[in-house]
């Protein structure tokens, strides 16, 4: 059993310190049982040989819970979820279900290469304690949107459990907003979605739609985080949480907790690093972020050509640099052994 569900009777002077501090930080937190607040997508680690580094899994749920996001999310684009088999993602899952504390909620992205593999996913997290699953849209081919309105039916209308649109158009067919809203209110099981799409324009459509119905709307693109709580979003699930999620913790404060001079600053060094990040597919850039910060994940999924070594020699080089000029230090609590610090 991980120390992490020992009783307190049993928790050293470390673990008593942080029990402390994160009551006193606790009306920051989303009440219990929301799908709210600031998700770290969690990036996928593995062995020179292609298995999942189950270790390095666990430093990395410890650190992002340490470092106090209100949940995790896997296997959405930034867990590289195509790369992986049914098989790996159900131990991922159930690792980080036994491992997370109560506090830190779970989300699963249970995107597949077919209906029944993603139904067999969904029911595997609902299982181990998933408080939504996030739904993507069918991989590789295109699709109209009523195929798509159909598609979530039947899955959400399978697992009869919260579900979450994941609107991810860059690598599946993107869904229309009025998809999303004929979903939202026709069925039982779509409780919200993770927008990843980018748009603006989204942000306020589906706030306004919203009218009071108590659905979940979660930004998925780092770059409208802010824009997104300020338009009364619920929070966001976001790729360079999974990496630095000092930054993202103290935006989302600072914007729910009405600073917005220091929103704004925030926002700023935000776009700086996403400005660093942009040559890199995704997710390349998080997981050289985490290789910078001292937690190797391993292996790029292609071969790394001569370009991408100086880049990635260039970004290794700028980010710690960058961290000790951010101010965040009063946002961090702990980093894991040989890790960055602030």
């Amino acid at each position: 059993m991980s120390e992490r569900h020992q009783p307190a009777s049993a928790k050293g002077s470390g673990e008593a310190r942080r029990s402390d501090e994160e009551t006193s930080t606790s009306r920051r937190r989303p009440e219990d049982g929301a799908i709210a607040g600031l998700f770290a997508a969690v990036a996928t680690p593995i062995h020179e040989d292609g298995r999942i580094d189950l270790g390095t899994f666990d430093r990395l749920l410890d650190f992002l819970v340490d470092a106090g996001v209100h949940g995790v999310c896997l296997a959405g684009a930034t867990g590289e979820y195509p790369h992986f088999e049914t098989a790996e993602r159900k131990t991922l899952i159930r690792r980080a279900a036994a491992r997370l504390p109560p506090a830190c909620a779970l989300l699963v992205s249970i995107g597949a290469p077919s209906m029944r593999l993603t139904i067999e996913l969904g029911e595997t997290a609902l299982e181990a304690g998933s408080r939504a699953v996030l739904l993507p849209m069918p991989m590789f081919f295109r699709y109209q949107q009523e195929d798509l309105e159909a598609y979530c039916a039947y899955v959400s209308g399978a697992l009869r459990a919260p579900c979450l649109l994941y609107n991810l158009p860059d690598f599946t067919t993107g869904l229309a907003p009025e998809t999303v809203v004929n979903l939202l209110r026709a069925q039982e099981f779509i409780v919200g979605i993770k927008d990843s799409s980018g748009q603006t324009a989204h942000l306020t459509t589906f706030a306004s739609a919203r009218n009071g119905d108590p659905w979940t709307l979660l930004v998925g693109d780092d770059r409208l985080l802010r824009q997104g709580l300020q338009s009364g979003w619920d929070g966001g699930i976001s790729g360079v949480a999974g990496f630095c999620p000092e930054l993202l913790i103290a935006l989302y404060r600072s914007v729910t907790e009405g600073h917005p001079q220091e929103s704004a600053r925030l926002g700023g060094l935000l776009d700086d690093l996403i400005e660093q990040l942009a040559p890199f597919p995704t997710p390349w850039g998080i997981r050289v972020g985490l290789a910078a910060r001292g937690m190797d994940t391993g292996p790029l999924p292609l071969p790394v050509s001569a370009a991408r070594k100086q880049q990635i020699a260039a970004f290794t080089e700028w980010f710690p640099l960058w961290l000790r000029h951010t101010g965040l230090a009063d946002y961090h609590a702990d980093v894991p052994s040989g890790a960055t610090r602030l």
